[in-house]
């Protein structure tokens, strides 16, 4: 019997979708009710009771009790001397049920359509209770298997078989992954992608270090130890800022562990990316003192109105405060909020030459794009690399060869 099979498969289906069984039961009744609705144009008045479990299927119509000669719509209403010939105590605004063949009211045409049309309700059930389990979770932190590689996305799958999107922009640059490994990653966002659900990884996202701190610092799990902000540079390196409850227990040592035992496994992770945990403050000079290290500052001079900082200090340790390819003082701002530019201190200077002295070989559009990173004189700029000054500045490459030529024969011999 066709009933029997369609029944059977979508049973099976139920339990590969992990569908609850009131759930199935809705959506197969409002299917067969739709269908018979649209067969007789909504004048029909219709029961359908369905055990998905077993396989039965009934369905019932109800017409209304009318008197002989008045019955309008056959559909739904039945004259009272047919209804008597049912049962013989029927009366005219009274209801009949009969039950009617599943073979007589659907055709094989009509059950492949509704075969279709309940899949797909299923598939959709799924995908908006899958939609919202994973909108739930935004933030967390999830393993994935690899299982197909394509050069702009990386598609994984979960425990229960669900795909899993890490879009090549939300991967560490470093990252190379085989099928079948397993990744980490925190999930970022949940979105209808060609009325599927999308749901979007990231391994670059600041959220994955504080998870990731979650599952190797048990003080940071606990709520003892608190992560106030993460600021990062995929692969490169990553600033964390922490603070503690207890006055006990020091939080950067604990994030950090006996010879760098707890951050080795999150540095690993990570691909090598450098992590400076910084002891929180909610003062401002001694954060950027502690974000620049390991520079040291001699003074931190703060413009609120511009969220500027001056750091002043001495002209060896300018190049440690600013970090190769500028990583270091960038992140130092953002994880201060304030823009910082980087002086040597005036008493350090020696047999050094302002960049102002300059003016007449170098434009001052130059000039004034080197103090804007800090470097002030001659000795200053020359302690930087010509890479670090181009992503520092924006300055052309020839242009900062050219500076460099200029500020060394100031000290040749």
């Amino acid at each position: 019997m066709e009933v029997d099979n369609l029944i059977e498969s979508f049973s099976e289906f139920k339990e590969v979708k992990n569908i609850d069984r009131e759930t199935m039961m809705n959506i197969l009744e409002d299917v067969f009710k739709a269908v018979l609705a649209k067969k007789y144009d909504d004048k029909g008045n219709f029961d359908v009771i369905i055990n998905v479990d077993k396989g039965d299927l009934e369905i019932w119509k109800n017409r209304e009790v009318v008197d002989d000669g008045e019955v309008e719509n056959p559909i739904g209403q039945i004259a009272l001397s047919d209804a008597l010939k049912i049962e013989d105590d029927y009366e005219v605004g009274e209801e009949v049920s009969e039950q009617v063949s599943f073979d007589s009211e659907f055709g094989r045409r009509q059950v492949l359509s509704i075969r279709q049309h309940l899949m797909a309700r299923i598939a959709d059930q799924h995908r908006d209770e899958l939609m919202k389990r994973y909108e739930d979770r935004i933030g967390e932190i999830i393993n994935g298997e690899v299982y197909q590689i394509w050069r702009n996305e990386i598609l994984l799958q979960d425990g229960e078989g669900n795909d899993l999107s890490l879009p090549k922009e939300e991967q560490i640059p470093k990252d190379f992954f085989k099928k079948g490994e397993s990744v980490r990653a925190v999930i970022k966002e949940v979105t209808l992608k060609n009325n599927k659900a999308n749901i979007v990884l990231s391994r670059i996202a600041p959220e994955f270090i504080m998870r990731l701190f979650e599952q190797e610092v048990p003080e940071v799990f606990d709520g003892i130890i608190t992560i106030k902000n993460v600021v990062r540079i995929p692969g490169e390196r990553a600033k964390v800022a922490v603070e503690s409850y207890d006055d006990r227990i020091d939080p950067v040592g604990a994030c950090v562990g006996v010879k760098g035992s707890r951050i080795h496994g999150i540095v690993r992770e990570l691909r090598n990316e450098n992590i400076d945990v910084v002891n929180h403050t909610e003062n401002i000079q001694l954060l950027i003192s502690r974000a620049l290290s390991p520079a040291k500052i001699k003074s931190v001079s703060l413009d609120e109105t511009k969220k500027r900082a001056a750091v002043y200090m001495d002209a060896d340790q300018v190049s440690l405060a600013i970090g190769r390819g500028g990583h270091n003082i960038n992140l130092a701002g953002k994880l201060a909020g304030y823009e910082i530019d980087v002086y040597r201190d005036t008493g350090s200077i020696e047999d050094d030459v302002a960049l102002d002295e300059f003016s007449d070989v170098l434009e001052k559009w130059v000039i004034e794009a080197l103090q804007a990173i800090g470097c002030d004189t001659a000795k200053s700029v020359l302690a930087l690399s010509a890479k670090d000054l181009v992503l520092r500045t924006d300055l052309e490459k020839e242009t900062v060869e050219e500076v460099l030529k200029i500020l060394n024969a100031e000290f040749e011999d």
